[in-house]
């Protein structure tokens, strides 16, 4: 006798899931401010989500459907649970990206070459038992049945989100200052729910549980957007106050703490209009994270004065990301065919808070900055 699958506990849930992600649609709580890629992420999450639970509800309702357009219902279910098996592991591989992004500002390539292998090998399973069912069957009764290779696919799951707990902790560890990023709370719910609906069958909880995720991150990102600039994407002087604060309370940390500002930005606005001096700041602010966004934080100040913390630092960094950061800089003017060239003028120092005053911080770094401001502008005093 086949598994019988609890319709009533489906739908229910299924609905549910709806109701969550349909409100997270209209109330454009997927709109990150300053955040657009992560924004886009998050609303095609939201759609592919609600698909999911819609097809969900769907296969549930067929499964075990003879008679009249009994040919139909059989190939809707091979469709649907076809979608259903890709879309979970799509859904891990693209929060799992959106994690690493939103930590890291990007992704490498040995991180892509592995999602992009994870994802062959699962559409290759499912194109394979459209001919051979080794992941699930229809049988001939339109009864559901998982096949061999179905575990395949929960292993894969599973593995995605011990990476995401893994890839965060050890961030963490890197850079202390890394904001608070719920990933056990995300993550949590959807574990939990697969290993009950792979150990437990008939019942549904996958597609709710990860409508309670995408809650979580939406409700953090936002959160934390009261400290992002809303031009650069960056963050602002709110998220500076609440560090130099930590900071001053541990007293036991050294850091490297540069302040950065473009050179000629006034002749920029002046010669090429304010919305191409604010492109420039938008391209400055992507090259700083390029440079320092997986070693520390980048913070817009004032204007086009940006800072930069780097943790764990020493001497000999102020110069070599000093270095970088120029190299960073010629390379965008390189290729960016913009009428004009960006340079920034670099001041940096260490600091020690079990000796010295976080209070100091801006001062110190800002003299050192109008120090090599000067030296840029000795031999181009008429473009001051």
């Amino acid at each position: 006798m086949a598994p019988i699958i609890n319709i009533y506990s489906v739908i229910v849930a299924d609905f549910i899931g709806i109701a969550i992600l349909l409100t997270l649609l209209v109330t454009r709580g997927w709109n990150l401010p300053g955040r657009k890629d992560e924004s886009r992420i998050l609303f095609r999450m939201i759609i592919a989500s609600i698909a999911n639970c819609l097809i969900d509800c769907i296969a549930s309702e067929l499964d075990g459907k003879i008679g009249a357009g009994q040919q139909f219902y059989h190939f809707v279910l091979l469709l649907g649970n076809s979608y259903l098996f890709l879309y979970n592991i799509l859904f891990g591989i693209f929060l799992v990206h959106m994690i690493i992004k939103h930590i890291d500002k990007k992704i490498t390539k040995s991180q892509k070459i592995c999602f992009l292998i994870v994802s062959f090998i699962q559409f290759a399973l499912i194109i394979i038992n459209i001919f051979v069912p080794v992941v699930f069957d229809i049988d001939k009764i339109n009864v559901y049945h998982r096949g061999p290779l179905f575990f395949v696919f929960i292993v894969a799951a599973v593995a995605l989100i011990l990476y995401g707990y893994i890839f965060y902790f050890v961030s963490k560890f890197k850079n202390p200052a890394l904001r608070y990023f719920p990933v056990i709370e995300f993550f949590m719910p959807i574990l939990l729910c697969l290993i009950i609906q792979t150990m437990v069958y008939g019942i549904s909880l996958v597609p709710v549980s990860i409508a309670v995720s995408l809650i979580g991150i939406i409700s953090s990102l936002q959160n934390e957007c009261i400290y992002i600039d809303k031009l650069t994407g960056v963050y602002n002087r709110f998220e500076l106050d609440r560090e130099l604060k930590r900071l001053q309370k541990r007293r036991k940390e050294t850091i490297v703490a540069y302040m950065l500002d473009l050179n000629g930005f006034k002749r920029i606005n002046d010669d090429y209009s304010h919305e191409e001096g604010d492109q420039a700041l938008i391209a400055f602010a992507r090259i700083l994270t390029d440079v320092f966004g997986s070693v520390g934080t980048v913070i817009r100040f004032a204007g086009d004065e940006f800072v930069a913390l780097v943790y764990k630092g020493k001497e000999s960094d102020i110069e070599l990301y000093k270095q970088k950061t120029a190299e960073a800089v010629d390379k965008y003017n390189e290729i960016s065919g913009k009428p004009y060239k960006l340079s920034a003028a670099v001041g940096g120092h260490v600091f020690d808070f079990s000796k010295e005053d976080t209070q100091d911080l801006v001062v110190v770094i800002d003299k050192m900055m109008y120090k090599d401001k000067d030296d840029y502008y000795k031999d181009r005093k008429r473009e001051r």
